[in-house]
């Protein structure tokens, strides 16, 4: 096992590329996974080795983290001087393993989606990776992302998405316009104050929820070419809801329908 304690470390230099960069992270095609749980998730439905796994002294009195060691016995392992470990971290309390991983690849084509959301400008990673992370739980097959969503392979992103990136085909810098042309299913998209409500909709066959920026909603040329705008009823004081609870209410009811 190698030691690197100096940050002008060449491989330390291009790992906190990664950790800070969304373009570097498209270049290499690779990111970091930081802790066991999402270490695991990638074991368990990833169909690759990590290219490196980096740990710090701690990590080798973590029964955790020494198990899942033991499934990559051929995969490079580095020590981190606690200092740089922290560097490539954002958490509060840093974890005790990281991974570098190329991204997946995307494995299904837009046209033969049967159960997809489309994202158009979604800013905050937290709701992003929390979106992804329903999107696995209800058994989406992929991920549409217009240019101007966060990056989905950023650290914070993969911390909410728990896993659910590794079950899922996520589609980044996509055009939406030409994805809703192209879909072969009904594409609904969440308005407030839509005649239609989302608990009448018939949900089975090929389907696609469309979901919009935090602030502004979905963009006027999106929802002109999609004819089945639809409301979640909110009997409550609240004008509208989080945009990751608004996919996973409807979602959901897709699940419940689809049983």
């Amino acid at each position: 096992m190698k030691y690197i304690s100096s940050h002008s470390n060449p491989f330390f230099k291009e790992l906190l590329k990664l950790a800070s960069s969304a373009r570097q992270r498209q270049k290499a095609q690779q990111t970091l996974l930081e802790g066991a749980h999402l270490l695991q998730a990638y074991h368990a439905y990833g169909s690759q080795q990590p290219q490196h796994l980096l740990v710090t002294e701690a990590a080798m009195q973590n029964r955790e983290v020494a198990a899942l060691l033991k499934k990559f016995p051929d995969v490079p392992l580095s020590q981190l001087d606690d200092s740089l470990f922290a560097e490539l971290s954002e958490l509060k309390t840093p974890s005790c393993i990281l991974a570098l991983v190329e991204i997946p690849q995307i494995t299904i084509a837009s046209v033969r989606s049967r159960f997809c959301l489309l994202l158009e400008d979604i800013q905050d990673p937290g709701n992003l990776g929390s979106i992804l992370r329903s999107a696995a739980a209800a058994g989406c097959d992929a991920v549409f992302l217009s240019r101007n969503c966060a990056d989905a392979w950023s650290p914070k992103v993969l911390r909410a998405g728990m896993g659910g990136h590794f079950v899922l085909s996520i589609h980044e810098s996509t055009d939406l316009l030409a994805m809703v042309t192209s879909f072969q299913g009904e594409v609904f998209a969440t308005v407030v104050g839509a005649k239609s409500n989302l608990y009448d909709c018939d949900l089975h066959g090929n389907i696609a929820f469309a979901f919009g920026n935090e602030g502004a909603g979905l963009s006027e040329s999106l929802l002109a070419i999609i004819s089945r705008h639809i409301t979640i009823p909110m009997p409550g004081r609240s004008e509208s809801l989080n945009v990751a609870a608004a996919t996973a209410v409807c979602l959901f009811e897709a699940v419940r329908q689809r049983r």
